[in-house]
Order: C-alpha cells, then structure tokens, then sequence
C-alpha cells in the first residue's frame, strides 16, 4: 500500500491593482528598492520579443526574471507592450509578476503586473533623484501624463518638498486629468502648454513617454536641472537629444540601459556618449561607491529602462504586506 502523504493541492493567491497599488505606498516601496540596489540580486537580461502589428506599430513580450541568493525569492514578470493601444484609447502596457519561494520553487503569488510596473518605475525615478536632485528643489516637470508618469508627483514628494507640478503631454486632455488629481490631493499643479517654458522653470523633470523623437533640449534647461528618462525602453525610443548626454552627468539603472534605450545607443553609436562616461549605476549610488550630485550647477541625467531587481524588491514588499491582511 502507498503510505506516502499527498499534500492538498494549494491555491496560489491573486493580488489586483487596488490592493497592490495598496501594499506599495512609495514611503515603504522606495527604501525597499534602496536596500534591493545595495545588497543587488542575480538579474539575467531580460527577454525582449518585437512584434509586429497590422496597424504599423510594433508590440513588444517581455519577460524579466531575478532572484536572491540563498533561498531568497524568485520573480518574473510578464510584460506586452502595444503602442498601437493609444489609438484604441486603452493602456499601452499590461503585465503580471510571478512570485516564487527560492529555497523549493513553490508558486507563492500572482500579483498586479502593472501596479509593479508603474510604482517601482516612479519609485527607482525618485530614488535616483534623491541623490542626484539639488537638496532644495521643489519644482517638478511631468512629461507624458499617462499611467506611469501620473504616479511620478507621488513618488517625488516623497524625496522632496514639491512646491509646484506641472504637466505636460501630447495630448492636453491627459494633463488636464492629471491636474485635476493632484489637486485634489492637495498639489500645486497646473497644465504646461509650452514645454520649452516649463523646462527652462523646472527643477526636475520626470519623462515617462513612448516617444521616438527627443522631446527635452539641453538648451532649455537651466544649470542644476535633474532630468530624469524612464520611458524609452526600445532603440527606437528617445526622449532627450545629445546635448543631455553630452553635457549632463548621466548616471543609469543597470548595464542593461546601454544595450536597450535609444536615448543611450543612439549618442554612443555617433560617438558623442562613450560608456566611459556614465558615472554610475543605481546600485552604485545606494550602495555609496558614487557619491552623486557634486554641485549646485551640475544638470543630471538618470536614464532607466526598468530592471527585474526593482521588480523583485516590489514583489517581495507586496507580498509581505499582502499576507500580513
């Protein structure tokens, strides 16, 4: 007879956006990415997948897998991303994260994608910022006013006083919503109708578009400027021209952003950027090998393309607070 004990099949618990967007407030989230970029994680360069749609745009399947060390926690996300969806008046970007334990594989959780997305891309922005934004800036510039890029303010202010938001985005109707929500949390905002302006009156400046043209001129901005760039993603992409990267003090997520973003691979291809000239990574700045901002005049370049050790220390959190209910 088989004595062996079978154990009753588990049920994987699902976590939606409204409860993870719940278990993330960037207060927690944005020191637990902090420790994740200090103590770092196996994170294998993601898989990036072109797909190419019947109304001229090309969709993109993304998948971005990291883990800790010594039975730590595994995570991988799942990620589709469809520009042709601004036409359809739907999001752009869909995804779902996969949490494992990493001593026996056991499938601990399925959790919103797109919350991980959104709040760990705002959340490794305002971090960056917190070492590399002048001590006393207050104004903040939001360009692309869109899921990710509506979260920036929120996680801003939590790495300084913001006295003053202004959004801009192509389509105006998308500034005027966002407007309206900061307001009613209580921010200073209002819509930019000329982005040069609002620029060169900026402290920092927050892009999270899918733009393939450079939107942000160096000439506009005023010395001391943070910039920071967490939309491009593809070679295609840009948000900022040479000049930036020329003249600013360009720091990056990860390696990967060398090899993924065309705000970085199209400099360095024309031999304006060389890969010798970024002064360091997130993970240097929270571990403390780079010191960051080294003036007042100093403008600042943080270009992020995302990393699965963002995603995983968000995972990790929304896991813990999750099982906590």
């Amino acid at each position: 007879m088989d004595t062996t004990r079978k154990s009753a099949p588990r049920t994987i618990p699902i976590f939606g956006a409204e409860e993870t967007a719940r278990a993330l407030e960037f207060r927690k989230l944005i020191p637990a990415i902090r420790d994740a970029f200090a103590v770092g994680a196996k994170v294998p360069l993601r898989h990036h997948h072109e797909m190419p749609q019947s109304d001229g745009t090309e969709a993109t399947l993304l998948l971005m897998p990291a883990w800790q060390p010594n039975g730590g926690v595994i995570g991988v996300k799942i990620v589709t991303v469809f520009p042709g969806n601004t036409q359809r008046q739907i999001p752009g970007v869909h995804s779902t994260y996969l949490l494992c334990d990493g001593e026996t594989g056991e499938h601990l959780a399925i959790i919103d994608g797109n919350q991980i997305t959104g709040r760990r891309t705002v959340g490794v922005a305002a971090l960056a910022a917190s070492y590399l934004a002048r001590d006393d800036a207050e104004r903040l510039l939001i360009v692309g006013a869109g899921r990710i890029g509506s979260m920036a303010p929120f996680a801003y202010r939590e790495v300084r006083h913001i006295s003053d938001v202004k959004v801009w985005d192509v389509n105006r109707a998308n500034s005027v919503r966002l407007v309206q929500a900061l307001a009613a949390d209580g921010m200073t905002a209002s819509v930019a109708d000329d982005l040069e302006e609002a620029v060169s009156n900026s402290d920092m400046i927050s892009c999270a578009t899918l733009s393939t043209e450079p939107l942000i001129k160096l000439e506009w901005m005023r010395p001391g400027t943070h910039l920071d760039l967490i939309g491009s993603f593809t070679p295609q992409m840009r948000e900022a021209d040479d000049a930036c990267f020329a003249t600013g003090s360009v720091y990056i997520d990860s390696p990967d952003a060398l090899k993924e973003s065309g705000d970085l691979i199209s400099p360095i291809e024309r031999g304006i950027l060389q890969e010798k000239d970024i002064l360091g990574t997130l993970s240097d700045l929270c571990s403390g090998a780079v010191p960051g901002r080294r003036s007042d005049d100093e403008i600042t370049v943080f270009k992020a393309v995302g990393t699965g050790l963002s995603d995983l220390a968000a995972g990790a959190l929304a896991y813990r607070e999750l099982s906590k209910a």
